[in-house]
């Protein structure tokens, strides 16, 4: 079977660094372009009436010929080995992600065609997307299915706070989006060094912080050179 990609996806993250550990957890925003070929308007008919949408994508940058039954969890702090597919590891057999999206709206682009932006992926900047399917909450929906080890959210919120004002260098829509994702906290999970200074990516920006306790300090943000 052949899959070649429909679309790609634009993000804030240029690098796996501050990416969202699952859909929806955070408000980022997206713009999904559609390939020359898929740029149809009746290809996106009707998507309009959905909130959410499922995307299908590959995890470009982890893509290898070999695999293995087991991995180790962030959210087990990398400690323990649990079945692959058990697991939403990027390392499997075949590299398919699996998201759940909101539609913000769909905008026509004169030259790009139907463009959906969106809120809430956990895609690095440029991931290949192979399909899209609407979202159907009376069965997609299962609010009292058991989650295995996953039961409650990986951590609690980090509290933000920011030095010299520097959040307003970036432009409004990006200030929120980039909070919530430092109150996640983005460092590994086995990283707990309350002296190092952390930099991230951040839709053409370069954002240095640290985090001690239960507070996370972003130290300067500045373009991306």
């Amino acid at each position: 079977m052949l899959l070649k990609p429909i679309a790609h996806i634009e993000t804030c993250f240029p690098t796996k660094f501050g990416v969202p550990r699952q859909a929806g957890i955070i408000g980022t925003p997206g713009r999904i372009v559609f390939e020359p070929e898929y740029r149809v308007a009746e290809a996106v008919r009707g998507l309009e009436g959905f909130d959410y949408v499922w995307l299908i994508w590959q995890f470009s940058k982890a893509v290898r010929d070999d695999w293995t039954p087991t991995v180790r969890p962030p959210r087990l702090g990398g400690n323990q080995r649990m079945g692959v597919f058990a697991t939403r590891s990027p390392f499997r057999p075949n590299a398919l992600g699996l998201s759940s999206v909101r539609l913000e709206r769909i905008e026509t682009h004169a030259q790009l065609g139907p463009v959906l932006h969106v809120s809430g992926a956990d895609l690095m900047d440029g991931t290949p997307i192979y399909d899209i399917k609407p979202y159907l909450p009376y069965t997609d929906s299962h609010p009292d299915a058991r989650s295995g080890f996953a039961t409650q959210p990986a951590e609690s919120l980090l509290e933000v706070c920011c030095l010299n004002d520097c959040l307003s260098t970036l432009p409004p829509d990006l200030r929120k989006p980039l909070l919530e994702v430092l109150a996640h906290d983005p460092r590994p999970q086995y990283q707990h060094n309350p002296e190092r200074v952390y930099g991230m990516a951040f839709a053409g920006y370069e954002v240095r912080f640290r985090v001690e306790g239960d507070k996370a300090e972003i130290l300067s943000i500045s373009p991306a050179q």
